[in-house]
């Protein structure tokens, strides 16, 4: 009798429309295995100087370094201290650096190329910022949140993903440095580990 009730309530729900406005969970996403390549990497994108570029002409000798992220995430906030020096560790060891806005649905709420070009300037962003416009890219790699670190090595096979330490409110107080340590680990040709953490962030804001 209570299953009759639920799918006549379900049925209403739907000829009325009203399914539309129940509570819907993260967009689904596989996310990329370790060893798997990096998807899309042809696939334009705009960076906050207008240049467009792909993944795989950002990748440098030894890798890519993809870091999904925002401009309104508190999380994000906490972590940017550490953005710059992760990119200059990349970059001095041959790893391209890039990074991804996935926050389609808020593009008009402080998540447009004007807000990031605003962004990248007053926080000296020293490496790409590019728009993933409809978050295509952030569901390929199977992001869910901002920040969220994907580590390539030179065959752009993904090698860690996850976060970039286990201290986001103090870059003193960090104990485990999961990326600097991946990168380091990456180009002297040791082990990496962990290969993945959690990804500790914001839902990314996925287009309707």
């Amino acid at each position: 009798m209570k299953i009759r009730k639920l799918v006549y309530v379900l049925l209403i729900l739907i000829a009325t429309g009203l399914l539309a406005f129940l509570p819907v969970e993260d967009k689904p996403a596989d996310r990329l295995d370790i060893g798997d390549k990096a998807p899309l990497a042809d696939v334009e994108v705009t960076d906050v100087s207008g240049e467009k570029l792909t993944l795989a002409e950002v990748a440098d000798e030894n890798g890519l370094l993809v870091n999904f992220s925002c401009n309104t995430c508190p999380w994000v906030k906490a972590w940017e201290d550490r953005y710059n020096p992760i990119a200059n560790l990349a970059e001095k060891n041959d790893i391209g650096v890039i990074m991804l806005n996935p926050n389609a649905a808020i593009r008009d709420d402080g998540e447009s190329m004007q807000d990031m070009q605003a962004r990248a300037k007053s926080s000296n962003y020293d490496f790409y910022y590019a728009l993933d416009e409809k978050a295509k890219l952030a569901e390929a790699f199977g992001a869910t949140r901002t920040p969220d670190i994907f580590l390539f090595n030179n065959d752009m096979e993904l090698v860690y993903t996850g976060a970039i330490d286990d201290n986001a409110k103090s870059a003193q107080d960090v104990d485990q440095q999961f990326l600097k340590n991946a990168i380091q680990n990456l180009v002297a040709g040791k082990e990496i580990n962990p290969q993945t953490t959690k990804a500790l962030g914001c839902t990314i804001k996925w287009p309707k």
